[in-house]
């Protein structure tokens, strides 16, 4: 089982960002932090690396129902989503896989909410 799913946006890197995010709201999702890895490379370790910027996203109700089945999840959240220029210039946009990373948790109600959280990130990137 693959940890992520993905897709290759055919808009430029910027434009990929603003429309993961109007998606993400879409489907109730919050950009709670947003990691630019290209900077923060360039300032701590002075080396050069593509385009590459990880957008924390959660969505408050089902962030609640996870927190309430398992106090711990917290170090699991928020959902992860990148956005990254490949090799070729291409955008690639990739979500993290909620049912996926759960699986080391045995907690049947947190695995349908996680069923529930992957439904609408999987819907999120197919419409990039």
């Amino acid at each position: 089982m693959s940890y992520y799913f993905s897709k290759v946006s055919n808009k430029d890197f910027e434009n990929t960002i603003t429309d993961v995010t109007e998606e993400l709201k879409k489907e109730g999702f919050g950009v709670l932090t947003q990691i630019d890895v290209k900077e923060t490379l360039k300032k701590k370790l002075d080396v050069d690396f593509r385009k590459y910027k990880i957008l924390g996203a959660c969505n408050p109700q089902f962030a609640y129902q996870a927190l309430q089945n398992e106090s711990e999840i917290g170090t699991m959240l928020p959902c992860n989503v990148i956005i990254q220029e490949t090799s070729d210039g291409k955008v690639k946009v990739s979500a993290v896989d909620p049912v996926a990373s759960m699986m080391a948790i045995k907690n049947e109600k947190l695995g349908e909410v996680a069923t529930q959280v992957r439904a609408k990130l999987q819907k999120v990137i197919e419409s990039i």
